[in-house]
């Protein structure tokens, strides 16, 4: 039975954490997937602390250009699946010896990760849909107990009622897309592109989806962009049959996405949507905070598009010419 670290554990490691630090800044810290899964939590720290610092930092970069605001004061996430990324260990270190309290999100509690880590969160993967999103989850947790903590949130109860409820919207979400993951894999299945949009805090799924989805299990060229930048350059590429990929926000910048859908439909672009409003978000937990949980559900639907498209390309999502076959690159 996988293992994911409860809310009341969280609390408590959080509390723990402020009573013996004065926390000024939050980083979440990771590479590839694990870099692109933390943004959520990075999203909702940065929209709603006024005082502390919220940060995402690619785990690598970091080992090389540690930001000055770094240090004792400093509370990092830091983020491996299963825990032996070297360059992820690696920060690990780095950041114990800037003075940080260092916790290690993943889903192997024993592996090499959590060796100089102060604290451990545990999320789960393989049980469901949902669980594609735990890592999220488990984040978005931390994020939210310690903004209230810290005195800073003003949406707590309206977050951990959505905490408590996203997992089944999410396995919902996916149970009810296999018509329309069909289709994608089918008109998508022989294009060497795909140009995915995103806005706020479905960054971190367009992200995902481009650089894992796309070029890591389908090697497939994946085009990631910001649904508010497509008309400061990208849109000369909006031409007709062009392969678009939308996931557009239940949130506050449905508008960013309603206007770069506008433009597909308008010159006529090979366009799929992939909307966070047909999963009734708002009937299950309160709308001011959906934009927060948009992603995890986001994700769960997209691994079942994955699914179908690597079926249409007989290409198994597991297929890889490099990773796990390399030791030296």
């Amino acid at each position: 039975m996988e293992k994911e670290t409860t809310r009341q554990e969280v609390q408590e490691l959080v509390k723990k954490i402020v009573d013996t630090k004065d926390v000024k800044s939050l980083v979440f810290m990771g590479c590839g997937a694990s870099y692109s899964e933390l943004f959520g939590a990075y999203y909702y720290a940065l929209q709603n602390s006024k005082e502390l610092g919220s940060h995402l930092l690619e785990a690598n970069e970091f080992n090389y250009d540690v930001p000055n605001y770094f240090g004792e004061n400093t509370v990092a996430v830091i983020a491996s699946l299963g825990g032996t990324t070297k360059e992820t260990l690696k920060a690990v270190h780095n950041a114990k010896e800037k003075g940080a309290t260092v916790l290690a999100l993943t889903f192997a509690p024993d592996s090499p990760l959590t060796k100089e880590t102060d604290y451990v969160l545990q999320h789960k993967f393989f049980e469901s849909y949902a669980t594609k999103s735990s890592k999220q989850k488990v984040a978005l947790t931390f994020a939210v107990e310690l903004l209230h903590a810290l005195g800073e949130s003003n949406n707590y109860n309206e977050m951990v009622q959505g905490l408590s409820v996203v997992d089944e919207v999410a396995n919902d979400a996916a149970a009810s897309v296999d018509n329309d993951a069909q289709k994608f894999a089918e008109r998508y299945k022989d294009e060497d592109k795909v140009f995915t949009l995103s806005s706020g805090s479905n960054r971190g799924v367009g992200y995902s989806t481009a650089n894992f989805i796309f070029m890591e299990m389908q090697w497939i060229t994946g085009v990631n962009l910001d649904s508010a930048e497509l008309f400061h350059g990208p849109f000369e590429l909006a031409v007709k049959e062009a392969p678009f990929l939308l996931f557009m926000s239940d949130g506050r910048t449905r508008h960013l996405d309603s206007r770069a859908l506008e433009f597909l439909q308008r010159f006529g672009t090979k366009y799929t949507v992939i909307d966070a409003k047909d999963y009734w978000l708002d009937s299950k937990m309160d709308a001011s905070v959906v934009d927060y949980f948009d992603p995890l559900v986001l994700t769960s639907v997209m691994r079942k598009f994955a699914e179908y498209l690597g079926k249409a390309r007989k290409h198994p999502l597991s297929k890889r010419r490099y990773m796990w076959k390399l030791e030296n690159y």
